[in-house]
């Protein structure tokens, strides 16, 4: 009961955040009672319950809070009823006669809705019951074309091809209705429409029922009311009333998975055991519907999801934290992202220095001593949610393991994506800009194994790096080798398409980030090229590196579009670097002729080759490690920086053997 009580502390710390307006993507932290639907159709009535007009929503304004009971909030289809909001089925008293094909659930929306206005509900909830009750509701959605009849007077199922799209938003952008190929079921259509209430009352200026908070106010008193039995709650341990059923949709708008549930009285959930559920466990009705809004407005917040995996870190005091499972362009804000996106070494040292001060800011905002969870959810079925991953710990604590596995596993990485601005007009377009710090999970599973991993191992990979991130773990070995053969593997994963091997470059500096931080206990690698580093597999590393771009000039300079034998062989040589490497130096003459000699080229070469310590190192045929990757990588970044300071002083090495670096 642990995580519930940490959620039902920062529910009640972070109480000014309560139906407040946020981004599009996130989900509002949730008065209780209540949930939240994606409307499509607004409807605005008068002072005295009469039709004024209608509007469909636009998809990024359709989140609308929603007063809801127990049964209602997890409902898939039946007759729980919201008892305000709700779809055409629930609300229309004429949705049989516009040719709707599901049952109709009016009488049970009116009855509940009646009950409310006997307890004392406000003024604008009594107007939308008195216009409900004139069953007009889809006949003036007709008239004021929103919905459309066809010639029997009955909703279309989905646009007719003969007719025209107008201008502006129509209902069939938001439902379009026709069969689905895949299920041969119908799509949702305009029968299925959510409707949201205005009630514009004289000197009144909140027209909006979803966000008139006397109407919030009115309905948690009554349903509270409403609750009957008292036990003692098991987090709080106090007694309560007793939660009927537990929220879903905690990690998105569709998902109805619940971490508690206890419906099944003719399983095997409690029987044999118990005689009823409350005997096992007894959670408030309060404390679970504020635990659980909690857990889904931090996911949506600051939350990790990838398919049906969640994770996500809180303070408890409800202070926003950065993401972990995330790279450093994830935390540092958008303006303070570098305006120069270039890829430089420049620009990815200013984002790391940037994410430094963030991590910073965090510690001070928060402070040392603020309780921290780390939670993972993942669900096996759709009905149930297993927390697969939890640790409690200091905000402290936590922001250190955050900067040590950035630290640690840093890396200069060219395949982030930052929005920039055009200086011309408002529209935004996406580049690459290098950083430096630690991939991000999901990256690195990708890395090891490919953009098609299947779900289940890509989620057993990242949670097995959260391990590492929270809990200070060492890299698993196998997915530190998985990484550096596909690394190695250049052409088998490049894209013909793409001239700059994005996908490659990508797993590249991804196996360097992992070899670095799985070798940090026994040695430290620099980021740099290390001139004077003698072992064995940094050396072959660079010789590779300096005949890879050799190559690379020449073809540049011949305009010739093909893969270098570097990349051909590279998987070949990471096997026998001996026997390949004399390969690949034959194979160099006709492009050393090509530029003239590559005089600075072979004079690299040879320096590399004179600081293997013994002849016997040089000629060893055993296969490499992942170090030689980073030789290669740091090797190439040198010669790459040479080529643009140079340019076009420099006519790819003019033979001058004695060319200054």
């Amino acid at each position: 009961m642990s995580w519930i009580q940490k959620l039902y502390e920062t529910y009640n710390n972070s109480q000014s955040m309560i139906g407040a307006e946020l981004s599009d993507n996130e989900v509002p932290l949730l008065p209780i009672c209540h949930t939240t639907q994606k409307a499509q159709i607004e409807i605005t009535i008068d002072h005295k319950g009469r039709f004024k007009h209608a509007s469909v929503i636009p998809k990024g304004d359709s989140r609308t809070i929603i007063p809801c009971t127990e049964k209602s909030a997890g409902r898939t289809s039946g007759e729980a009823a919201h008892p305000l909001c709700d779809k055409l089925q629930y609300i229309a008293l004429d949705y049989k006669r516009y040719g709707g094909e599901k049952d109709s659930y009016n009488e049970s929306y009116l009855a509940l809705l009646s009950k409310w206005i006997e307890y004392g509900a406000p003024d604008n909830v009594h107007l939308i019951q008195l216009y409900i009750k004139q069953g007009t509701v889809i006949a003036d959605l007709v008239a004021h074309k929103i919905l459309f009849v066809d010639k029997n007077n009955k909703l279309l199922i989905q646009r007719p091809v003969e007719k025209e799209k107008k201008a502006g938003l129509d209902i069939f952008d938001l439902l379009s209705g026709g069969i689905d190929p895949k299920t041969n079921k119908i799509k949702p259509w305009q029968a299925d429409s959510f409707v949201r209430w205005q009630v514009e009352i004289p000197d009144d200026p909140q027209s909006a029922v979803w966000n008139d908070q006397e109407v919030i106010k009115s309905w948690t008193e009554y349903y509270s009311s409403t609750k009957a039995v008292k036990a003692l709650c098991y987090v709080t341990g106090e007694e309560n009333f007793v939660a009927d059923q537990h929220p879903a949709k905690l990690r998105n708008d569709g998902d109805k998975a619940k971490i508690v549930s206890s419906n099944d009285g003719t399983g095997f959930t409690f029987r044999g055991r118990f005689t009823d559920a409350n005997q096992a466990a007894t959670v408030g009705f309060e404390t679970t519907q504020k635990a659980h809004f909690a857990l889904r407005w931090l996911i949506s917040r600051q939350g990790y999801r990838k398919g049906e995996l969640a994770f996500v870190a809180w303070a408890t005091s409800g202070a926003k934290v950065p993401n972990a499972l995330e790279t450093p362009l994830s935390v540092i804000d958008a303006e303070e992202i570098p305006s120069d996106v270039a890829q430089t070494v420049n620009t990815a040292q200013q984002v790391a220095l940037k994410f430094k001060k963030k991590i910073a800011g965090y510690g001070k905002e928060i402070g040392d001593t603020t309780d921290m969870v780390v939670m993972g959810l993942d669900s096996a079925t759709t009905g149930r949610l297993a927390i697969t991953y939890y640790r409690e710990l200091k905000s402290s604590d936590f922001l250190k393991r955050i900067e040590n596995w950035h630290e640690s596993c840093a890396w200069m990485h060219q395949y982030g994506m930052v929005e920039v601005k055009s200086e011309k007009n408002d529209k935004t377009t996406k580049k690459y800009i290098s950083f430096i710090g630690a991939p991000s999970p999901n990256d690195i599973a990708e890395a090891a194994y490919g953009n098609r991993i299947d779900d289940k191992l890509r989620k057993a990979t990242i949670t097995r790096l959260v391990t590492c991130i929270i809990d200070g773990q060492p890299i698993p070995r196998d997915l530190v080798e998985s990484t550096v053969r596909r690394a190695s593997n250049r052409v088998g994963i490049r894209d013909p398409k793409d001239k700059f091997e994005r996908e490659w470059s990508k797993t590249l500096s991804i196996a360097c980030s992992l070899y670095k931080k799985f070798m940090e206990k026994k040695e430290k690698f620099d980021m740099s090229l290390d001139e004077t580093r003698q072992t064995r597999d940094y050396l072959y590393g660079r010789l590779l590196a300096i005949a890879d771009v050799l190559e690379e000039r020449a073809l540049y300079k011949a305009k010739e579009k093909r893969a270098t034998n570097v990349a051909r062989y590279m998987q070949q040589f990471a096997q026998h670097p001996f026997r390949t490497w004399n390969q690949l130096h034959s194979a160099l003459t006709p492009y050393m002729v090509r530029l003239g000699g590559a005089g600075y080229y072979k004079s690299l070469m040879a320096d590399v080759k004179g600081l293997f310590v013994n002849p016997e190192d040089f000629m060893n045929d055993k296969p490499l490690s992942g170090e030689y990757l980073l030789g290669y990588y740091c090797q190439r970044q040198k010669l790459w920086e040479k080529t643009r300071k140079d340019e076009p002083a420099q006519d790819a090495d003019n033979g001058d053997e004695n060319s200054d670096e």
